[in-house]
């Protein structure tokens, strides 16, 4: 005979309390871990690595700065080895004056009858190297002046007025007495270059100090006695990255923009020392019949200068933290 209603109810009853009570014992509190509790919080986020990505993903720049690597790699260790002839034993020759460029002379001969290849790619040396350590010299310069320029208050006036001065008085007029009275080389030029090229990092550096010097975590870090050194490497310097970058990558071409132009006007580097600068001085005077004596240089001059300045503006971005999505 079938239970009824009610008599299933009862029966069932211990049943569902059992399961309710299983339950109830299988059920536990997870222990706290702090290993456990930061790893849930943690994050695989890298800066480097985000700024790689980021640059990553701007093909234009990626393909230019191939472009500069080609370029640089080529100058530096190709060039001159796989060329037929080397600067130092260049000697003048009447009887190849003005070659066009064939299968001997790649880069045809200059006016004293020398072979162009090994003269351009030994400039395209000089003037890579002038520029990359005046670019490092203006940023380590401009960096260490202008965090104490933002941070010590009582030296801004100091530094102020001096940049003043040092700014508006040309740079040529600097270039032509240190030209006139110290000489010409690549040391001179390298350290000349250096001693007026810094300002504008310094001043950049010292508006962006300014700007965090007194957000709460460096007064709090300042009441704690944090060292002034590490107030300014720990806490400052690394949210300037991208504006160094992008100052330092767009130096470089400047200072091979204003060898040339120095060189140009005969105060640059020495005669002696051939850089694309002179080559382009020394072509103004029979480009118009000879324009293979002003394309090479001005190509490869070309080439460094375009290049550095949309890779310097990319990786720039790149650096910036805002743009790490």
């Amino acid at each position: 005979m079938a239970k009824s209603k009610k008599e299933a109810a009862v029966t069932a009853a211990p049943e569902t309390a059992t399961k309710k009570m299983t339950e109830q014992e299988l059920f536990s509190f997870v222990e706290y871990k702090p290993e456990e509790a930061e790893r849930t919080g943690y994050t695989e986020y890298s800066y480097w690595g985000a700024v790689w990505k980021s640059f990553l993903k701007k093909k234009s720049a990626v393909i230019f700065s191939c472009v500069f690597l080609v370029l640089f790699v080529f100058a530096m260790f190709i060039a001159l080895p796989m060329g037929k002839y080397q600067w130092q034993t260049l000697e003048p020759d009447n009887s190849k004056m003005f070659i066009t460029p064939n299968s001997e002379y790649w880069f045809g001969t200059d006016n004293l009858g020398r072979d162009y290849w090994c003269q351009v790619w030994y400039s395209a040396q000089t003037s890579i190297k002038l520029s990359s350590l005046v670019g490092l010299g203006e940023a380590l310069l401009g960096i260490i002046v202008g965090c104490i320029w933002g941070y010590i208050r009582k030296l801004d006036r100091f530094f102020t007025e001096l940049y003043n001065i040092m700014t508006n008085v040309p740079t040529i007029i600097y270039m032509t007495l240190i030209a006139l009275m110290l000489g010409q080389n690549f040391f001179i030029m390298c350290v000349a270059l250096i001693a007026f090229g810094w300002m504008g990092m310094a001043r950049q550096v010292r508006n962006l100090v300014i700007m965090y010097r007194d957000r709460e975590y460096n007064l709090a870090s300042r009441c704690l006695g944090t060292r002034l050194g590490t107030m300014l490497t720990k806490n400052i310097l690394p949210y300037l990255v991208s504006v160094i970058i992008l100052r330092v990558a767009l130096s470089i071409p400047r200072t091979i923009a204003a060898e040339t132009t120095l060189s140009y006007l005969g105060l640059g580097l020495d005669i002696n020392t051939p850089s694309l600068g002179i080559l382009l001085r020394n072509a103004r005077s029979w480009f118009m019949d000879f324009p293979h004596l002003l394309v090479f240089p001005a190509a490869i001059v070309s080439v460094i200068t375009i290049t550095f300045y949309l890779v310097g503006n990319a990786f720039s971005d790149a650096c910036d933290p805002r743009n790490h999505v």
